[in-house]
């Protein structure tokens, strides 16, 4: 390869900084998983229709089997290993998804949880109508998405309950 398919890319992941000299063509879910070693973000199809590999971008979410690394570059990304706190304890959608049984084999999860932490973010008066439809880009083939919508309510009641 010559160097002018390498770039050097600097991001904020999870709070810290991350740099990697990589590949133009590398995407954000390979970077966050080769370069970084974060391997929460999961690879399914990799066409952005599934959203196993949903990471928040800047706080919005995005596929990151559709984007560059490069495009990332300078900007912050939120992944699935930045939810629970320091201490390694869960947050409260990652311990309501524990208590309702929102996850079986747990490949969609890291998307499912991304997708919601964007969600609560945005509007956190969501009803369960709301959370089915933010999920509908999300594609879990184990659960029938009840305990994960179950998950997501209880997670919805507790934090509007700290407020």
């Amino acid at each position: 390869m010559t160097g002018a398919s390498r770039r050097a890319i600097k991001l904020q992941v999870n709070g810290k900084p991350h740099a990697a000299e990589v590949d133009v063509r590398l995407t954000l879910a390979d970077c966050l998983r080769q370069e970084f070693k974060l391997t929460g973000t999961h690879l399914g199809c990799e066409h952005g229709v599934c959203g196993a590999c949903t990471v928040l971008l800047d706080g919005q979410s995005v596929r990151a089997c559709l984007m560059l690394a490069v495009q990332a570059d300078g900007r912050a990304v939120a992944t699935v290993e930045g939810l629970a706190g320091a201490d390694g304890k869960l947050n409260i959608l990652q311990q309501a998804f524990k208590d309702h049984h929102g996850l079986q084999c747990g490949f969609c999860t890291p998307g499912i949880l991304m997708t919601l932490t964007e969600c609560f973010a945005d509007k956190p008066d969501l009803t369960e109508q709301d959370i089915r439809v933010a999920l509908s880009g999300n594609i879990c083939r184990c659960t029938g998405y009840q305990g994960i919508v179950d998950a997501a309510m209880d997670a919805l009641r507790k934090m509007r309950s700290l407020l």
